[in-house]
């Protein structure tokens, strides 16, 4: 569908078309004045001749004169050109050329036009019987010949030749023009955007931000609906969210629900070595969209030329950069317009991005591509699935679950993995067993099973783990455990697998028991063994970066309440707290980080026959389940709120159900008379038949 004619009419299709300039003719220009200068010469000139000596243009009373004073060797007259060389004795080199012999090279001569050859020949007679010249003669060929022209010129050709390829390979990238070309646009141009084949369907989740963008669509489509009220296009909008989680893909269905044409760039695009190139590609894209209007500019990853603009000259800001900006800045919003240009921008770092291309009026809205929940991973794997032969019995749902925190391309990962471990095998599907391997492989890295243990490490490890799981089994807002193994993955030497809960806001118990759950392998080791050990490392590090954002940033201490000292200014070198309260921050901590290990260290004295049992089966099996720790301590004494919200929406899809049923069949006696008896009369004769 074609809105061209319901926008604003583009007065520049109205003017003559006027020849483009192109820097490639002014540069070929240069070179061929240099190359005319460089082949005539001046009067005094000296340039390289054939046969590696010098030459120089003289007049033919110049040219007597050389001769008059014994300067010449010999000449050589070429009747076709009118001209003649004189070739300078060794020993007049010097007065001739100003030079030494071993400057001028072999065989140094003058160039002479004569006017008259008669009375040059009586000329040359005459001086050869003086004894002024010891020879002379003649020849008909024309100029110096093809090599001549070649041994001259080939120099300057192969140097012109090495600086043209050089400028090239610079300009690789330049918008397929190299160096003359460094200033056009790199956009990606899609004449037809639904070409592409990527409409809302194809991004599962994500509702909130697809109907964010709907209207956008709709704006594209039918433009007289809106200007009709005195609406105004959108300028732009900004996707905002994680890596992974389909901001680019949002975009280009935005633009193929539409079917529009879709210039797709990424901000680096923009950046060059050469100065100034920035702002000219950017006023050359928005150019090239007017002229295609209505349409849509995406550029991906905007911090790369959207970033803040430096407050303080003495941190030496990248000024290209800005001047990149500014031009972004006035061709969304200056005093030109772009009617029918919508620019679609993709960052996971908006805090960093400069607060004038934020406002209203450039980017209009900013639309949060969240990470999916439990509900929109279940989408996002039917998409993937489909591709993929699996087998019958694999449940979706479970799926789901099994990857909290997982973005739509961690998603796509998955399903990738799990069929190249189903291939491996020889398998004819993809099972449940190979997505499980899938997700382990993804976020625990590969297994390493010839890594070689002692019997005293591996118990250490499996004490190490069991006292991890047991802990999580025994507080209320742990993650609840899945599995873990003692096989080492990656760098890690044992790993425990947990289905955190996703919340929308977290307590200060639900951290802190997280945070016992993280001190309880450390604990198990003080213990169990008498000694601790550097397996702890990454536990301790994500407990005190805990404890750490519960007290200064949170405000979650007793000495600190309701205090939040976090600060994200760039060049902020100066902590926005005091040393008396850095010191109290850290008594803090250290205090909360200690009651909690205490805190492991009692529950774990209290289930220590659980756990000497838990970490005897780990030794033997390597790999536990919650079933297995659920047979050893009883099942858990909460419910974890993931499970609510799976049982929640299973009541809800039961009861959406059941209430289509009864709409499509609704009862005999709420009928109308007519249709109760046709009801009727079709019963009877279904009886009969």
């Amino acid at each position: 569908m074609n809105n061209n004619n319901n926008l604003q009419p583009n007065n520049n299709d109205k003017q003559p078309k006027m020849p483009k300039f192109n820097m490639g003719w002014f540069y070929m220009l240069i070179i061929a004045t240099l190359l005319v200068l460089f082949y005539t010469g001046g009067g005094d000139s000296i340039v390289s001749a054939a046969g590696g000596g010098a030459t120089k243009e003289a007049t033919y009373t110049k040219f007597k004169h050389y001769v008059d004073n014994r300067y010449a060797r010999k000449v050589v007259v070429n009747k076709t050109e009118g001209t003649l060389r004189m070739y300078v004795r060794p020993e007049r080199i010097r007065d001739v050329f100003n030079l030494t012999a071993e400057q001028t090279g072999k065989d140094p001569y003058v160039k002479v036009d004569y006017g008259s050859i008669d009375e040059l020949d009586k000329y040359l007679v005459t001086a050869q019987k003086q004894g002024k010249i010891a020879d002379y003669s003649y020849e008909s060929r024309k100029g110096n010949g093809f090599w001549d022209l070649i041994l001259n010129f080939g120099p300057l050709l192969f140097f012109f030749f090495i600086m043209y390829m050089l400028f090239s390979r610079m300009g690789g990238g330049m918008g397929g023009g190299g160096m003359f070309n460094v200033g056009k646009s790199k956009a990606k141009l899609y004449e037809k955007a639904n070409e592409m084949g990527i409409t809302f369907k194809d991004v599962a989740g994500q509702a909130g931000a697809k109907q964010e963008v709907q209207e956008i669509v709709e704006f594209l489509k039918n433009p007289k609906k809106y200007t009709d009220l005195g609406g105004k296009i959108p300028k732009g909008a900004l996707l905002v969210g994680p890596p992974g989680t389909g901001k680019t893909l949002l975009a280009k269905a935005v633009a193929g629900e539409a079917g529009v044409p879709f210039f797709s760039m990424s901000g680096s695009d923009f950046v060059e070595m050469f100065v100034g190139v920035g702002a000219s590609r950017v006023r050359d894209a928005f150019q090239q969209a007017k002229q295609k209007a209505p349409c849509i500019i995406f550029i991906d990853e905007i911090d790369a030329v959207g970033r803040a603009r430096s407050k303080n000259p003495s941190m030496g800001g990248n000024d290209e950069r800005e001047n990149t900006l500014n031009a972004l800045l006035t061709e969304m919003d200056g005093f030109g317009t772009n009617s029918g240009v919508i620019v679609l921008a993709a960052t996971n770092r908006v805090d960093m991005l400069d607060s004038a291309l934020l406002r209203a009026g450039r980017f209009d809205r900013e639309i949060h591509v969240d990470l999916p929940d439990l509900t929109e991973r279940k989408e996002i794997f039917k998409v993937h699935l489909k591709p993929l032969k699996v087998d019958e019995s694999l449940d979706i749902d479970f799926l789901s679950r099994q990857t909290p925190g997982f973005s739509g391309a961690d998603i796509a990962n998955v399903c990738n993995e799990a069929a190249l471990i189903a291939a491996r095998h020889n398998a004819k599907t993809v099972t449940k067993q190979d997505f499980l391997d899938a997700v382990d492989r993804i976020i625990g890295g590969l297994e390493k099973k010839t890594k070689v243990m002692t019997a005293a490490e591996k118990r250490a490890i499996a004490i190490h783990e069991a006292g991890h799981a047991t802990i999580s089994w025994f507080c209320e807002f742990a993650n609840p455990l899945v599995k873990v193994s003692i096989v080492p993955r990656g760098q890690a030497l044992g790993a425990a697998w947990y289905l955190p809960e996703e919340r929308q806001i977290t307590t200060k118990e639900q951290m802190l028991d997280e945070m016992c759950s993280l001190l309880g392998g450390r604990a198990a080791e003080e213990l169990f063994i008498g000694h601790i050990s550097t397996g702890a490392m990454n536990d301790l590090e994500r407990a005190t970066k805990s404890a750490f954002g519960m007290i200064a940033y949170a405000g979650m201490s007793d000495k600190l309440p309701n205090i939040c000292y976090y600060n994200n200014q760039d060049y902020q070198f100066q902590r926005p707290y005091s040393e008396t309260t850095a010191k109290t921050i850290d008594e803090e901590v250290l205090k909360t980080i200690n009651g909690q290990y205490a805190r492991a260290k009692e529950i774990l004295t209290e289930h220590k026959e659980g756990h000497n049992q838990l970490a005897e089966l780990l030794i033997s099996r390597e790999v536990i389940f919650a079933e297995d720790v659920e047979k050893i301590f009883g099942p858990r004494p909460w419910v974890s709120r993931t499970q609510e919200l799976i049982d929640e929406n299973a009541q809800l899809e039961n009861a959406e159900q059941t209430k289509e049923e009864e709409t499509d069949t609704p009862l005999l006696e709420d009928m109308p008379e007519e249709v109760k008896k046709a009801q009727e009369e079709y019963e009877k004769n279904q009886k009969k038949d």
